[in-house]
């Protein structure tokens, strides 16, 4: 998976930084988990509640986003217009890296998204709130955390995502592993 470009903010001065998808195991760093937090316990809940606390929280931009069901095909809801995600971030420190990594933060699911059905969905802020949200007009946590609301009302498409099979080209000094399918 590619680094994630997170909109954050220091000192009132927003900014992107690639970081990757969901906190490392602390078995295994390569592997993350967990990759989602609660909103209702983001406060509270030890892996993340310095992270929101200290101000770690980003946006990430997003014009669809995917939902799996208990059961069925994955289902993608396109958006009328980009949103921005709720998201927290923190450093590691592993294996001689430094690397930044980013959670998506998640709210009860709405009527069309429980549906499927699925209880969680992506806290999409509204634009309005992404100033409180990143923090960079004095908001505080009690503020960013009322930022977390499930959306309701929306226009958006749902889809089943359709899974293609890419073939590989033939092997070449840019790409030796060639035919090999992963």
């Amino acid at each position: 998976m590619n680094d994630l470009p997170i909109i954050v903010c220091d000192g009132g001065q927003r900014y992107v930084m690639p970081m990757r998808w969901g906190f490392p195991d602390p078995a295994d760093w390569r592997r993350p988990r967990p990759i989602n937090a609660r909103a209702e316990t983001i406060d509270t809940t030890p892996a993340f509640a310095r992270a929101f606390r200290d101000g770690q929280r980003g946006i990430l931009l997003v014009e669809s986003f995917n939902e799996a069901p208990k059961s069925g095909a994955q289902q993608i809801f396109t958006l009328p217009k980009p949103a921005g995600i709720a998201m927290l971030w923190r450093r590691f420190a592993i294996a001689d890296a430094s690397p930044f990594a980013a959670v998506m933060v998640t709210v009860p699911a709405n009527a069309l998204v429980g549906d499927l059905p699925a209880d969680r969905m992506p806290a999409l802020l509204a634009q309005a709130d992404w100033a409180a949200w990143l923090g960079d007009n004095g908001a505080t946590p009690a503020d960013a955390k009322a930022c977390l609301k499930t959306v309701e009302g929306v226009r958006w498409t749902m889809a089943a995502e359709q899974r293609t099979a890419a073939k590989r080209a033939k092997p070449t000094v840019a790409d030796p592993l060639g035919l090999f399918q992963f």
